[in-house]
């Protein structure tokens, strides 16, 4: 992958073509929790984790939009103190960049931030209703 992007690999068994020929997977988005801390019977080895806002936008860039996708909100802070780009930005990028077909999206927000659970919840559920609804 491009970028220097730390990607891990889904198994095989958790791997399925679809008729677009792409793999579909689980993108978990977080800059320091591991999968088994979200989901207990789940391991790194299940998602393509992605630690920063970059890499999400790469990662779904480069490989299709994921059936699944774990959002965290808080993605840390640069060298500087200032706040790098977080969950809902994913969400706005997902919404309003990325022209992906977001009809059967399927997501959870694992933040432990209340208010920005809430914005990215809403976003994803009101876009994807609508386009469903259109």
């Amino acid at each position: 992958m491009k970028c220097g992007l730390t990607i891990i690999i889904l198994p095989i068994i958790n791997r399925i073509k679809l008729n677009t020929g792409r793999i579909a997977y689980k993108l978990f988005l977080d800059d320091v929790r591991e999968v088994p801390m979200v989901y207990p019977d789940l391991t790194n080895k299940d998602f393509i984790i992605a630690r920063t806002y970059s890499q999400f936008v790469e990662i779904i860039k480069e490989n299709g939009l994921p059936y699944f996708i774990s959002f965290d909100n808080d993605l840390g802070e640069d060298e500087n103190g200032n706040l790098l780009p977080d969950g809902y930005a994913a969400a706005q990028w997902l919404v309003y960049q990325s022209r992906l077909d977001l009809k059967k999206l399927i997501f959870r927000v694992h933040s432990s931030n209340p208010v920005a659970s809430v914005q990215i919840k809403s976003l994803l559920d009101n876009y994807i209703n609508f386009i469903n609804e259109n």
